[in-house]
């Protein structure tokens, strides 16, 4: 078959279970849909939260078989602390079980089979402690670090703007993809919506990105047998504006779309 940069890969996009007026729907966000399908030119799949447990009856072979990709997206719930050994959350802490026993195995076997994953703001975090890490789940409460929560306005174009620098680790992959797209590889500038982040980094990760305090904004690991980057802050917003963010889903859509040939039986760049 003939090779082609044409390819559309099948990208995952996770869901959150929302109530909507007393009903379980299943939702995913608009902008982490649009970005994979006008950014990287890809086709886009929402996958559903159904597990009870992470040994529930959810088919994550057959799923990850047949995707070219996977986007472990942000959202307003946090990964429960007993997940990484952590004290229980106060009552007050929005939690989503379903989701924590979804994503997690599907992060673990995503890496397992070579599965590119990206994962923004929450899914970072649900990448480090799939993996084995940790995470601050108040992290506005920690000495040293400031308040990384989303601005509390009603105007999204504030909630998403930039707020911070976050500077690259040198000869990193971000500084790599930085360089490539021909920014100053040393800092870029994001925006900031979280109240959890990474506390101990798990084996295999590396520190892509750190804000002025300290907080870690983004990861890699390079020896998975694909693509895996997680970030803090959110990519998906307005990526054709943010340089960084663009060539962040470029890097995932090509490892993707590589995924995609290769099980096509094509060659492609």
């Amino acid at each position: 078959m003939a090779g082609s940069s044409n390819i559309r890969p099948l990208i995952g996009v996770n869901a959150d279970i929302r109530d909507n007026g007393g009903f379980d729907m299943l939702a995913t966000g608009y902008k982490y849909v649009s970005a994979v399908i006008e950014t990287i030119g890809a086709v886009a799949v929402m996958v559903p939260t159904i597990c009870e447990s992470e040994t529930g009856p959810y088919p994550l072979d057959d799923l990850v078989d047949r995707l070219d990709g996977m986007v472990l997206t942000g959202g307003r719930a946090n990964v429960e602390p007993h997940h990484y050994g952590g004290e229980p959350f106060r009552p007050e802490t929005l939690r989503d079980p379903v989701r924590d026993a979804t994503t997690l195995p599907l992060a673990r076997k995503a890496v397992e089979r070579g599965l590119p994953l990206f994962g923004i703001c929450r899914g970072i975090q649900e990448i480090n402690v799939a993996l084995g890490g940790s995470l601050h789940p108040y992290l506005w409460e920690v000495d040293g670090f400031d308040d990384h929560r989303m601005p509390q306005t009603d105007t999204m174009a504030n909630r998403f703007a930039l707020r911070h620098p976050v500077s690259l680790t040198e000869g990193g992959l971000f500084a790599d993809i930085a360089a490539g797209a021909g920014i100053d590889a040393g800092e870029i500038t994001v925006n900031s919506l979280h109240g959890q982040a990474i506390d101990r980094v798990a084996d295999g990760l590396v520190v892509e990105a750190k804000s002025p305090d300290g907080v870690i904004e983004g990861v890699s690991m390079p020896g998975a047998p694909n693509f895996v980057v997680g970030v803090q802050w959110h990519a998906e917003f307005r990526t054709g504006a943010h340089t960084f963010n663009r060539a962040l889903f470029e890097a995932f859509g090509s490892a993707a779309r590589r995924r995609a040939a290769a099980r096509a039986g094509a060659d492609v760049a």
